[in-house]
């Protein structure tokens, strides 16, 4: 059994490993990271052989850490990775390389349309109809998306929303709201199999699919890293956030889809979220700012030159085709956004 892991920010950790009797037998390691002294490199291998298969990752990387001699360096992995690689090689995880992927980015959207789509794509992969897909949005106008799981009054000023023509919608993931407007967002989806992110842990699997995005900001000049459980930042403060929905029918898929913030109105964001007023009580608009780092200063590109730069990263990596959305698909996306997105009910289901 063959398994990888890219760290995040790291190197390539790869394990090749047998199970006979219930126990890891002929454990190799292998990878481009850095490892001093050579010699312990042995010592990771035989710490791992004879463990129990169904040993976690952290138990794998504990019995890594008891062996290695004192004053070893590892550089650009850590033993933990390594017992992902090993969970993944165990659960047969596929890799990025190992799909075609689609390109879909259309034209403006209304955002009961963009969560309808999410939820039929995503759907889509699972059942094997589509392929893995990165999907980048374009707001038709400007929202506030609150999770699956939050209270609608606690997070929205009523108010403030009609004053600026914010449409709210609930998305099918967990997490926080977020403040929409179509000049100042960038938005992308990632509908994958399920088996691209076995062995890994629901936190890990963040860090693994935002790993290509944070190779595209460097190209862009931007130092960013993943911040648990679910954030994009910099020095200067959170520039992104994620969210995820597993599907459990067909083979299983996972949506996961990022808002960064390529520009902020923290005023109007403020006259808002009514948890934008609760975290920042007594701040006001410069710490609101303090706490977002956008994409324009980072970067001082214009946002469609920050989207393009993203998806050749992302093209260069793993390969990307230009596709669109099917007749099918979109026919099922604008029913569900008229009946479930787009509804009073969906969106007060938590008051």
């Amino acid at each position: 059994m063959h398994g990888e892991y890219k760290v995040p920010g790291g190197k390539l950790v790869v394990v090749d490993v047998e199970v006979a009797d219930g126990v890891l037998r002929d454990v190799r390691v292998a990878g481009d990271f850095f490892l001093e002294p050579d010699e312990a490199l042995l010592d990771i291998d035989r710490a791992l052989e004879g463990a129990p298969a169904d040993t976690p990752a952290p138990q794998l990387a504990a019995r890594i850490d008891a062996a290695l001699p004192e004053g070893t360096i590892m550089f650009g992995f850590t033993s933990e990775a390594v017992g992902i690689a090993v969970r993944r090689a165990l659960a047969q995880a596929t890799d990025w390389t190992d799909y075609d992927w689609q390109l879909i980015h259309d034209g403006p959207q209304s955002p009961a349309l963009h969560m309808a789509l999410d939820e039929v794509l995503t759907a889509e992969v699972a059942a094997g109809r589509r392929p893995p897909t990165l999907r980048v949005w374009e707001w038709g106008s400007p929202a506030v998306v609150i999770g699956s799981f939050q209270s609608l009054r606690n997070e929205v000023d009523p108010e403030g929303a009609a004053r600026h023509g914010m449409t709210v919608v609930r998305r099918i993931s967990g997490g926080g709201a977020m403040f929409i407007e179509p000049g100042n967002t960038i938005t992308y989806s990632l509908c994958v199999p399920d088996a691209l992110v076995q062995g890994l842990s629901f936190a890990d699997s963040y860090a693994y699919l935002d790993d290509w995005v944070l190779g595209a900001l460097e190209g862009m000049g931007v130092k960013a890293w993943y911040q648990p459980l679910n954030d994009i930042a910099t020095d200067a403060g959170k520039m992104a956030g994620a969210a995820q929905k597993r599907m459990v029918a067909g083979d299983g898929a996972v949506l996961h889809h990022v808002t960064m913030a390529y520009d902020i109105d923290a005023e109007k964001m403020l006259d808002v979220l009514r948890i934008g007023k609760e975290k920042l009580s007594g701040k006001g608009t410069t710490s609101a700012k303090k706490r977002v780092d956008p994409l324009r200063r980072q970067t001082g590109l214009p946002r469609p030159a920050v989207i393009d730069k993203m998806i050749d990263s992302f093209r260069d990596r793993y390969g990307l085709t230009e596709g669109s959305v099917s007749a099918v698909e979109l026919a099922r996306a604008e029913e569900l956004a008229a009946t479930k997105f787009a509804s009073p009910e969906w969106t007060a289901r938590v008051p």
